[in-house]
């Protein structure tokens, strides 16, 4: 036999490059073997050989003769196993102490045979693994006759930190870490300086000899591991398995000056937690770059590092400047609460810690602060007050402004993919950054101006709930305006019986594109509001006007409604009859106390109902341009795609700009790039939460600060907007295709205007993450909606039919009653972590008895 179909390998003969015969485990245990760590010795019963449907008993006999017979460990190793993306620990079966040759062919049998048990394929369904796509081969490894044993986490699970080693260790066979039945001594190694607790099972040169090994392993992988070890009898350290820890957030950048830096997620501001694009996020920095020259300033001169960085796809702000500025970093917590708490706790924090003490230079670019002072900000101030003269006019003026910006027009027929980005690239940039752009964001900082100035001059006169009242049903907000054009898209549906309710939204939105259903108004819809969407700040994410799923499952929502005075405008006029008749209370009440600063305060609140609504126009013009790059840019992707430089047009949104314009202008494939930024991308929709603040080596600065008590069915936020309301709770995680029920509470990651139509019949939201300043909170407040944002978990700690009180004046959330399939309390209080249990690389563990894959102490 060809030694490449040879039916079983030696564990020393396996390298990298045989995945698809030995599986990820078995190529990890190979690499380490050449390495010169210490494996238990084994081998390998390939994939090709189980997958004929017949275990080779005779070749696994031979070589457990080999072996020298005695106990083994019988494991899968799969080829999505161990993998970078998916550990799939614990997803098949592991067989320890084996004894005797019938015995371990009968284990290797039932181990291939768990490729397809309940877990497995739940783990595939979950992590979109094409079940074709996956083969297994089968380890046998001689046991250790272990003293101790355990798991060790070469960068921190709970915190991120690439900087710290985490062990857990027990006495004998380390299942019990690896299954959570087990209370294991808790080691941490950060510097190089172990912790170790007093009458561990393991003493400090063996902490430290373990770190070592850890540190080799992760060298030799090139990323942070799951490691599988043991102790024998001798004190002789042997290393089981390696895998990647699946679950950490990708570090921020390593070649950065003066580490470590400190970074904060700014994304959830657009209510933007899922992943950019690649084109995306790059455009984004292309932009920023481009305003900077176009006021005379280079990049070299805005900092040896970029104020906005891109870290996993998602956008952060380096706040180091400021942390480390004498003059800036005792107002920079406080400065940050329009964040959250979370975002002023960990600023506070790091305020103590030695690596950012001040340090003598500007705090900013000087140049770029000049380029603000004496370029932007003047602008800025002068439309702000020319619209608190005269709202109308302000307003009118950012209308004409997104009038002339629909009119943008790309590169006709016959223009190929190099003339289309060249012209993204140039003249459309030059239009979002030119002078309609000034006339649009005068009356917005004007609406700023006025929503939060009032409560700051009426500190001690009125209450925050009397000052959010006013901004209720405001006036001449573009999102709400779409939201109740879609309420009156529904009342004229109505008309038509159950036919949007009954048809799927993805079926009426073809029938709308092929002009075979009836108009109720949607192709006015789109033409004023079809350039928005769910994360519609990333031009790779696809338009309504494209695909108006989103739409009409909106109106099928909406006709679920009875309407009455539960109905979306009727709430929005209480809302706006509220704020009129608080403002005028507040009016009073002001000038009696304070003469001066109660008529300052009572003009810019009149002022607010004029102005305060187009707080939400910056965004909803700035995307307009986004239209037509975007349709320049598919048409882009469809002339590479024809030169077979990518699969297909909407590849392109996954290169980013320099490698897009190598492919248009020099001929480069990509196909290869694109298949791995998808792969990439794929796993980055599927976390749930993203970390509010990063250091340089990874650590969520956030988790490691101490969490407040908790209370029983009780979760904390940050009040958004005021009021008390009770419903069922409905978890979406990503509004396209969300079914909502009138009077439930929404439960989400993040809000952003694609989000909004859903909150025309919820009874209140809570999302996970969140600014008050944001556009959520803010067409919540008009709508008179109670909303709670920054409740951590909140996604995953509620479920869908959970009766909750939301309190959007306390910014709490309780649970009054568990939905009926659950028996469990919401993890409203949690664990560190770390005990009582190993938490495998990607969380995951066995849904039932079964010895999960990798039981330490082989």
């Amino acid at each position: 036999m060809h030694e490449t179909d040879a039916a079983v390998v030696d564990l020393d003969e396996v390298r990298r490059g045989m995945g698809s015969r030995v599986g990820g485990k078995a190529t990890g245990l190979g690499e380490m073997i050449a390495a010169g760590l210490r494996v238990p010795p084994g081998f390998c019963v390939t994939t090709t050989a189980l997958a004929s449907g017949e275990v080779p008993a005779e070749e696994i006999t031979e070589a457990y003769a080999r072996l020298g017979g005695g106990p083994v460990a019988v494991r899968s190793s799969a080829t999505a196993e161990d993998l970078p993306d998916e550990s799939f620990a614990g997803q098949q079966d592991t067989y320890l102490n084996v004894r005797g040759a019938d015995a371990v062919v009968d284990a290797v049998r039932r181990c291939r045979d768990s490729l397809d048990n309940a877990r497995a394929v739940a783990y595939r369904e979950a992590n979109d693994i094409d079940r074709a796509d996956v083969r297994i081969a089968v380890v046998v490894q001689s046991m250790v006759d272990a003293a101790t044993a355990g798991v060790m986490f070469t960068a921190d699970p709970l915190t991120g930190s690439r900087s710290r080693t985490v062990i857990d260790a027990v006495r004998g066979l380390g299942t019990g870490v690896v299954d959570g039945t087990a209370d294991p001594d808790h080691y941490v190694v950060d510097d190089a300086v172990p912790a170790v607790h007093p009458g561990g099972c393991l003493d400090p040169p063996q902490v430290g000899a373990l770190a070592l090994a850890g540190r080799r392993v992760e060298g030799l992988f090139g990323a942070p591991q799951d490691v599988e070890w043991a102790h024998d009898h001798d004190g002789g350290l042997w290393l089981l398995q390696s895998r990647p820890i699946t679950t950490l957030f990708p570090l921020p950048p390593q070649d950065v000056p003066d580490p470590p830096h400190l970074y904060m997620e700014i994304g959830n501001m657009q209510g933007m937690l899922r992943p950019f694009t690649p084109l995306g996020s790059s455009l984004l920095e292309q932009v920023w770059s481009r305003w900077w020259r176009t006021r005379g300033i280079s990049e070299n001169a805005l900092g040896p590092t970029p104020f906005m960085v891109d870290i996993g796809r998602r956008l952060y702000a380096d706040l180091t400047g400021p942390l480390r500025s004498r003059s800036l970093r005792s107002g920079l917590a406080q400065s940050l609460e329009v964040y959250g708490p979370r975002a002023r706790a960990a600023v506070e924090h790091l305020l103590d810690d030695p690596r950012f003490t001040p340090r003598p230079g500007a705090p900013l670019p000087v140049g770029a602060v000049l380029a603000v002072v004496t370029g932007l900000l003047p602008m800025v101030v002068v439309g702000a007050v020319r619209s608190l003269i005269d709202p109308r006019s302000g307003r009118n003026r950012a209308h004409a402004a997104v009038d002339r910006w629909r009119s943008l027009r790309g590169p006709g027929a016959g223009a190929d993919a190099g003339e289309r980005l060249e012209w993204v690239m140039g003249d459309a940039f030059d239009t979002m950054l030119g002078p309609e752009l000034v006339k649009v964001v005068g009356p917005v900082a004007a609406g700023l101006l006025t929503s939060t100035t009032p409560a700051a001059l009426l500190r001690g006169v009125a209450s925050k709930q009397e000052t959010d009242t006013v901004l209720g049903g405001m006036p001449h907000n573009v999102t709400t305006e779409m939201n109740l054009e879609l309420w009156r898209i529904a009342e004229r549906a109505r008309g038509y019986g159950d036919l949007f309710t009954a048809t799927p939204p993805e079926e009426s939105a073809a029938r709308h594109v092929g002009g075979t259903l009836p108009d109720v108004g949607v192709t006015a819809f789109l033409a004023t509001y079809g350039h928005r969407a769910a994360g519609e700040v990333d031009i790779g994410v696809p338009r309504w006007r494209e695909d108006p799923t989103p739409v009409f499952g909106v109106i099928a929502n909406h006709l679920r409604s009875e309407g009455g005075e539960q109905a979306p405008d009727r709430r929005f006029a209480r809302a706006a009859a509220a704020a009129e008749s608080m403002l005028d209370e507040l009016c009073r009440r002001a000038v009696r106390a304070r003469p001066v600063r109660g008529a300052i305060a009572a003009f810019l609140m009149r002022r607010s109902r004029a102005l305060a609504g187009m707080r939400e126009y910056a965004k909803f013009a700035w995307l307009v341009p986004f239209a037509e790059m975007r349709r320049q840019l598919l048409m882009a992707g469809e002339d590479l795609a024809s030169r077979g430089l990518v699969e297909r047009a909407d590849d392109l949104f996954f290169l980013e700009v320099g490698e897009a314009r190598a492919a248009a202008h020099d001929g480069v494939d990509q196909r290869a790039l694109v298949a791995d930024r998808r792969r990439f991308h794929r796993r980055e929709l599927r976390r749930r939460t993203v970390p509010a603040t990063l250091l340089t080596d990874g650590t969520d600065v956030t988790l490691t600060l101490p969490r407040p008590p908790a209370v029983e069915g009780v979760l904390s936020g940050t009040p958004a907007a005021p009021g008390r309301a009770e419903g069922r709770a409905r978890v979406v995680v990503d509004p396209v295709g969300a079914r909502v029920e009138p009077g439930e509470i929404l439960v989400a990651p993040t809000t952003d205007p694609g989000w909004t139509p859903l909150f025309m019949t919820v009874t209140g939201l809570v999302s996970d993450t969140g600014s008050t300043i944001a556009h959520g909170p803010t067409v919540a407040r008009e709508y008179g909606i109670p909303a709670v944002i920054g409740v951590r978990g909140a996604t995953t700690a509620l479920r869908t039919g959970d009766l909750l009180r939301i309190d959007g004046s306390e910014g709490t959330v309780t649970v009054l009653e568990l939905a009926a399939e659950r028996g469990d309390r919401p993890g409203v209080g949690g664990g560190n972590g770390h005990r009582g249990g190993r938490g495998s690389g990607d969380g995951r563990k066995p849904a039932d008895g079964t010895t999960a894959d990798g039981a330490t102490g082989t």
